[in-house]
């Protein structure tokens, strides 16, 4: 059972961002602070991009570890109350991520996703990452 009510939950719901997170803009800071430039949510593209690099054809997703299932991850958990509703949806994200990538590799776009975990770990490490997707480095 939920423990709050539903004008509570739904306050709370309404307070989750999908642009400009926390972990959005450390990934943002910290790539432009590498030098590279970017453009925005560019809407045109599937799944709308967090970062796009238009000149390289190469995207960054910035994931929330428990709305885009990060595997092992231990803030992928699942909630405790309304499993019906939440298991099938958080799957469908999954689904829907997979398949965005999918159309954008027939486009010619290279992904990288970071995942919300990544920008509270080693950021030195983070950016060595990001710089070798961005200068296609195999070995990033």
């Amino acid at each position: 059972m939920d423990t709050l009510s539903p004008v509570e939950r739904s306050q709370r719901m309404s307070r989750v961002r999908s642009k400009n997170t926390k972990p959005e803009m450390v990934v943002r800071r910290l790539i432009h602070s590498l030098g590279y430039r970017y453009r925005l949510h560019r809407a045109t593209l599937p799944g709308t991009p967090d970062l796009v690099f238009a000149g390289r054809k190469k995207l960054i997703f910035v994931h929330g570890c428990f709305w885009h299932r990060h595997e092992g991850c231990p803030k992928t958990r699942m909630p405790k109350s309304r499993l019906d509703f939440w298991g099938p949806k958080l799957l469908r994200n999954r689904y829907r991520d997979i398949e965005t990538r999918r159309k954008l590799n027939e486009e010619g776009w290279d992904c990288l996703v970071i995942w919300e975990c990544q920008t509270e770990r080693n950021l030195s490490q983070l950016a060595g990452k990001i710089n070798g997707f961005l200068n296609d480095d195999p070995i990033s």
